[in-house]
């Protein structure tokens, strides 16, 4: 959520930092702005306002920004209405120092009460305007680093921020606690940012900032301190991906592109992990020692990534016949799991950032149990904090709906899953063999589906104005039903929901009937049966239905008008295929009816406050 851009050095700062703020719109926003010091007036100028970065940049096209230091920010609220006042940057009271902040101040509301005894004058709703305040205070008497050194000692909460001053016009500096900031390393330029795509454009060498430290750009040096001032010295690293990856390709959304990606991304998973037959997974740092000794398995994650590890479950028992548990991490955090040293705890993150999972797997290694994390962030602060990794090596992701994360992350399940059944000794080679055959069919199935995708957009436009939708399904595809209603809702903001079928009786059936959309998913496997049995009872209702189905089920095709038909697969794997279609109905659904498909309403692609 939110997103920072900071730039100082010889160049017009305004380009770089609007351009940035493009790059972050992936993250959600309601309101966005920015600071640029003026050499001319020696003074700070500040440029905000409630809307998208278009806005932001018709209004500096009339009022333009010069100087080559300088801070911008989209803000998604927290406290405080979306408005011109509450967006970011803040400013003290005299004017001199600006901020901008990702995360939540737990205690704003004792610092300011304290702030506003003293004298400050506050303007804004936000928690985020007592930085700003605090700097002041301790800037009376120090530098403007040990001024925000002492400043950070005293919040509490999650926090990146970018400070700049106009006394101290050399100096561009960022904090660190809880929420990711990393630095660009340029020619006469330096750049700071919340995530990597924001700079991308002007450099690859960065350095990822760690918990509680201090970074003070120059145009031609950098440092960094921790929050007791001791110097820290810390390599760049080079980042492989482009700009390109980061753009459309003539697609009209980036969640059709990132889609459509989902073989490609999948095959380089399977490559990249498969050698010579075997299962290789090189970041992973956990010894076969420790895997062997472990005696459970929770799960922990959010949104997509739950349905994942719920998919990660069925494969993980079933494969390597340790028992399971997922748990929604904000759930997982607030009561007592019993886990311990045998426990081996798995952290579901597309970005690696999500509070609520940090916090679980914080709690985890108090416990003592080891921690695996599945992401797709290089150096996010999850891959940091787990004993053991594994990337996804998706790529990026711009669209806020998550789509090739969410089957990178089930085909790195099943990877891990067959795993440790040889590990184990729970499956033979030669049958760990024929599941890996079955999986690299897995991309050709895959874009045979995309292939025929049109038919799909044509069933979403016929369904597109109906006011709420049923996802049905049993056994492994019932955390298939939980995603689809998931997609559905987020990007076209219908009511959806997902229901184990063999429930439909205890509670939804009340709910069907011709104004309702059910959407089955009866796919080849030991449940086909049952989930037939449910069809006739949504059929009696006149519900509207709309099945996932195996190629070539003459069955189905008699007992229902629009189907979705998909190639043929071993069940346990069908999640793999089931995402596509429910995706791109989603998506489908969501154009029709005119909705932001890559940055819907009230969402942010990276959750780092809880």
């Amino acid at each position: 959520m939110c997103g920072i851009i900071g730039y100082i050095g010889e160049k017009q700062a305004q380009p770089i930092l609007l351009n940035g703020l493009r790059r972050l719109e992936y993250r959600g926003y309601d309101s966005c702005g920015g600071c640029i010091y003026s050499e001319r007036r020696r003074d700070l100028s500040v440029r905000k306002l409630k809307g998208k970065v278009k806005d932001l940049e018709a209004l500096l096209k009339k009022r333009p920004l010069v100087g080559n230091l300088g801070i911008f920010h989209n803000r998604w609220a927290t406290h405080g209405q979306p408005n011109q006042v509450n967006a970011h940057p803040h400013l003290d009271c005299n004017n001199e120092i600006a901020i901008v902040h990702n995360g939540i101040i737990e205690n704003y509301l004792e610092l300011k009460n304290k702030l506003l005894k003293e004298g400050h004058r506050f303007c804004s709703e936000t928690d985020s305007e007592v930085i700003v305040h605090l700097i002041e205070d301790f800037y009376q008497r120090l530098s403007l680093e040990e001024a925000i050194r002492k400043a950070v000692k005293l919040l509490r909460g999650s926090f990146a921020i970018g400070v700049i001053s106009k006394k101290e016009p050399d100096k561009l500096i960022g904090v660190r606690f809880q929420s990711p900031l990393v630095i660009g390393l340029g020619k006469q330029e330096n750049f700071l940012a919340s995530d990597i795509p924001a700079i991308l454009d002007y450099t690859k060498n960065i350095i990822l900032l760690e918990e509680k430290e201090i970074a003070i750009l120059e145009k031609e040096r950098i440092k960094i301190m921790d929050f007791d001032g001791r110097i820290i010295e810390r390599k760049p690293v080079q980042v492989d991906w482009t700009t390109e990856e980061a753009q459309k390709q003539g697609y009209p959304h980036f969640m059709l592109k990132e889609i459509s990606e989902q073989p490609t991304v999948l095959r380089g998973i399977l490559n990249q992990r498969i050698a010579n037959n075997k299962i290789f997974f090189e970041e992973l740092r956990i010894s076969d020692a420790q895997l062997l000794r472990i005696k459970d398995i929770y799960i922990v994650a959010c949104g997509t990534a739950y349905h994942a590890g719920l998919v990660g479950k069925y494969a993980l028992e079933s494969l390597s016949g340790i028992p399971v548990q997922v748990e929604v991490s904000s759930e997982f955090r607030y009561r007592n799991p019993i886990i311990n040293k045998d426990t081996l705890v798995i952290a579901i993150s597309q970005s690696g950032e999500t509070a609520d999972t940090l916090a679980s797997v914080r709690q985890a290694k108090q416990e003592e149990a080891t921690v695996l994390s599945i992401c797709n962030v290089l150096g996010s602060t999850l891959t940091r904090q787990s004993d053991g990794l594994i990337y996804t090596h998706a790529g990026p992701e711009i669209s806020v709906a998550s789509t090739k994360a969410y089957t990178a992350q089930l085909l790195v399940l099943y990877l891990f899953s067959l795993y440790l059944a040889g590990l184990r000794e729970r499956l033979s080679e030669k049958r760990i063999q024929e599941h890996l055959e079955e999986l690299r069919k897995i991309p050709d199935k895959q874009e045979s589906i995309l292939r025929h995708k049109e038919k799909i957009a044509v069933l979403a436009r016929k369904h597109a104005h109906f006011g709420s939708f049923l996802y049905l399904a049993r056994n492994i595809n019932f955390a298939s039903a939980l995603e689809g209603a998931l997609k559905l809702k987020e990007i076209s903001y219908i009511p959806a929901e997902g229901y184990p079928a063999g429930e439909m009786k205890h509670g939804p059936i009340a709910l069907i009937d011709e104004y309702r959309t059910v959407i089955c998913i009866i796919v080849e496997s030991k449940v086909y049966d049952k989930m037939l049995s449910n069809l006739q009872e949504i059929k009696a209702r006149k519900g509207k239905i709309i099945v996932i189905a195996s190629e070539a089920d003459q069955i189905i095709k008699e007992q229902v008008s629009e189907v979705i038909y998909i190639p043929r697969c071993w069940e346990l794997f069908s999640p793999l295929l089931v995402a596509l279609p429910l995706q791109l109905l989603a998506y489908y659904i969501a154009v029709k009816r005119g909705c932001d498909v890559d940055q819907p309403r009230n969402l942010a692609k990276s959750v780092t406050v809880e």
